[in-house]
């Protein structure tokens, strides 16, 4: 029973780093799904150097750059501060790739029929496109949730007491495997909610009930 308590103060922390992540990053991949085929060629470009660098290197190698870059240059974050920033930067990255994909899906016909009816493109796309494109990109979305919940361990690397460097402590402490097990429960338990979640949504929006 003394395991608990500190394994369930790890895991809030998880908690908050994985709805604090998705909260921030899925409207920002929304906008940089949007920015990524923009018409102005320079927003576009910095968008595709974007989403390069940060779908290119490791998580982990940003999560270190963040925080001990910001050390050298004289700025000190707080360790979580930084760990949100890194996760936020990567999966915006990557959610930007789902939505551009989406959006890009969509058949060039609905523009021009959005033209017709006189509606500008702000309101195309918050009208015919997203609504569209969210139901299309539920599955993606949906593993890139899941894939959150795993990195969400790498926050360990900086030494921040979430859910798996709790494990490990209990178990250099104690000499037992079982802390181990405990949190993969923890784990698996998050995953479950979210696969669930995601198949419970998916319904919601079939086309075809």
């Amino acid at each position: 029973m003394t395991l608990l308590p500190p394994m369930l103060k790890g895991w809030t922390i998880t908690l908050q780093l994985f709805f604090m992540t998705l909260v921030i990053a899925l409207p920002l991949g929304v906008l940089a799904g949007i920015a990524r085929i923009s018409r102005f060629k320079p927003l576009a470009w910095f968008m595709e150097f974007y989403v390069w660098l940060l779908r290119g290197t490791p998580l982990l190698l940003q999560l270190l750059f963040i925080y001990f870059g910001m050390m050298a240059v004289g700025l000190r974050m707080e360790r979580f501060s930084a760990a949100l920033l890194a996760f936020v930067l990567n999966y915006t990255a990557y959610l930007a790739e789902i939505f551009r994909s989406g959006i890009q899906s969509i058949d060039q016909g609905q523009y021009e029929a959005a033209d017709v009816l006189g509606l500008n493109y702000r309101q195309t796309m918050s009208k015919i496109i997203l609504p569209q494109v969210f139901k299309r990109v539920l599955p993606p979305i949906g593993n890139e949730v899941i894939n959150l919940v795993k990195d969400s361990a790498l926050i360990y690397i900086l030494a921040i007491s979430e859910l798996l460097r709790v494990a490990e402590s209990a178990v250099m402490r104690d000499g037992t495997f079982i802390p181990f097990i405990v949190a993969a429960v923890f784990y698996l338990v998050m995953t479950a909610v979210v696969q669930q979640f995601f198949k419970w949504v998916e319904f919601r929006f079939s086309y075809y009930r």
